[in-house]
Order: C-alpha cells, then sequence, then structure tokens
C-alpha cells in the first residue's frame, strides 16, 4: 500500500518515537494529526514541520485513557481529513518496580494507559476506518517487552504482552477489509519514555513501589542516549506498513533473546506422539488462519 495523501492519527505523536513517526509519515507525503499531553513538546513538534516546509498537523490534545475524548479526536480527524485512513497507538508510559510490590493502582494506572489506551484507540477508530471501505492500516506500538521478561518490569511487560496478542488477532480480522495491522516493537530508542514514573496521575498515587529517587531515574535515563534515533524507527516502520507486515522489529541487538526464546519454547514441547484428532483441530486452525490473511471471513464453521 501507497501512503502519500493518506490521514494518519499516532497518539503521543509529539516527542520520541511518536514525533519520529509523525517526521516520517510527513516526509511520505502523509496528512497528520496528533495527540499530545505536553504543550511545550507540542509546541516543539509545530515548530519542526513549519521550518521543514510541512503542513502543520492536527493538533489534539487526548489522554489515551478517556473513551469520550476519543470520540472526539476521531471526529476532528474526519472534519479535517474527510477520512481516517491510519492509526497509530503509540502513547505509552514505561513505570519499572517489582512487581511482587505492585498495588491495584500500578496495575490500573499502566494497563490503563499501555493495554486500554490502545484499545479505547481501536475500539473508536476501527468502525471509521472500514466505513470508508479505501482500506487502511493500524500500528500498535508495544516494545522488544512484549517478547522478554525480567524482574522490574512485570505489568509493563503484561501490557505489552497484551498489546502482541491483540494485535496478533486483530490482523486476521480486518484482512478482509484491506485494513493491514501492525505490531511494531522497538527496543533501546533516544526518547524521554524514562521519566514516566515522575508523571504519575494523583488518582493512582498509592504505589507499592520504592519511592522514585529522581536522580537514580536520570541515571537510567542516560543509557537512553544510546538508543536508535526515533525517526529510524519511523523509517523502518513505514517500510514495514508498506510491505504489510504483521511484525515489524526495528532493532537488530536482539537475536540472541529470540534464539533463547526459540530453542525454550521447542524443549518444553512433550517428546510425543499427539492423536490424529487433535492433529487435525490444529491443521484446520493453521488453513484458517492462512485464509483470513487471504482475506476471507472466518467463522466457527472453520474449525469444525
Amino acid at each position: 500500500m501507497e501512503f502519500a495523501g493518506r490521514a494518519a492519527l499516532i497518539t503521543g505523536g509529539v516527542s520520541g518515537i511518536g514525533l519520529g513517526l509523525a517526521k516520517t509519515f510527513a516526509r511520505a507525503g502523509m496528512r497528520l494529526a496528533l495527540t499530545y499531553r505536553n504543550e511545550a513538546h507540542r509546541d516543539a513538534a509545530l515548530e519542526w514541520f513549519r521550518e521543514n516546509g510541512f503542513e502543520a498537523p492536527l493538533m489534539l490534545k487526548l489522554d489515551v485513557t478517556d473513551r469520550a475524548a476519543w470520540v472526539g479526536v476521531a471526529d476532528a480527524v474526519e472534519e479535517r481529513y474527510g477520512q481516517l485512513d491510519v492509526l497509530v497507538n503509540n502513547a505509552g508510559v514505561s513505570v519499572f518496580g517489582p512487581t511482587d510490590l505492585a498495588t491495584y493502582d500500578d496495575y490500573d494506572w499502566i494497563m490503563g494507559v499501555n493495554f486500554g489506551g490502545v484499545v479505547n484507540g481501536l475500539v473508536t477508530c476501527i468502525p471509521r476506518i472500514k466505513k470508508h471501505g479505501k482500506g487502511g492500516h493500524i500500528v500498535n506500538v508495544a516494545s522488544m517487552a512484549a517478547f522478554i521478561s525480567g524482574p522490574q518490569a512485570g505489568i509493563y511487560t503484561a501490557s505489552k504482552f497484551a498489546v502482541r496478542g491483540l494485535t496478533e488477532c486483530l490482523r486476521y480480522n480486518l484482512a478482509p477489509y484491506g485494513i493491514g495491522v501492525s505490531l511494531m516493537c522497538p527496543g533501546l530508542t533516544r526518547t524521554n519514555a524514562w521519566d514516566s514514573a515522575l508523571k504519575r496521575p494523583e488518582k493512582y498515587a498509592n504505589s507499592g513501589f520504592p519511592p522514585v529517587d529522581r536522580a537514580q531515574l536520570e541515571a537510567f535515563g542516560a543509557a537512553f542516549e544510546a538508543g536508535m534515533d526515533p525517526e529510524e524507527v519511523g523509517r523502518k516502520t513505514l517500510q514495514g506498513m508498506r510491505e504489510n507486515r504483521g511484525l515489524i522489529l526495528t532493532h537488530p541487538e536482539h537475536a540472541e533473546d529470540f534464539r533463547e526464546i526459540y530453542e525454550t519454547c521447542m524443549a518444553a514441547l512433550p517428546k510425543e506422539e499427539a492423536p490424529e484428532a487433535r492433529l487435525r483441530v490444529e491443521r484446520l486452525r493453521r488453513a484458517a488462519n492462512k485464509a483470513a490473511l487471504e482475506g476471507r471471513v472466518i467463522t466457527l464453521e472453520d474449525l469444525n
């Protein structure tokens, strides 16, 4: 699919990876709507578009957990551009702490933004992209935490695993409508994502994690300076969209992790033959998945 002239909505689109995507999309001739929370980041982003001779994006303030606000954002995009073609669910929070100490507030905040925000974008925007019948594309931004776990990021990792599973399934559902769906999993990127813990909403103040030590957090944030340029992430994402890839990986340094995941999974499988009846069910499932990606609507009858 070629994207020149298409209207794209990017959440969290005025800094970090979101802005890297926005710059890449602008260079590809796309028309943009960017959501933001921080007005200084919004103004800096607008200045970049002005200085580089691009059309000013439609800027829309949005808390991605606010479902009513999502409707207003989608309405504004359609009013400005006539239709919505591309949705990028990028906004998220990056918060770390031992999972065994987490409270309900920790779960509600991190899952509410990182998974609930994606759900809100999909429920709001999918009917609108379907409606015009010209196809489109959805990119859900996760991270390598959609595959790799660790001791300090349990809820964050759960949110990204959830986005991965949802995105992989949604790809089958939307293929018959000419709407591509991609899961984009970046690794370390030069962003300000490390400071999310400093922006915790008051209503989620009852955290079980240790109090935030700003100096320690800033030292952790220094590691992000070694990260990939967000515009490189943007370019790789757009290429993946053009190729309609279901999975877009931007960082090559995770080959060892994927090899270990594969070997661990294969080693965990029982060394025994499965009965033919179960094998038949799995063959039907695989055939149904293949048919879905070829554009067929799949029902439960396809699995009998």
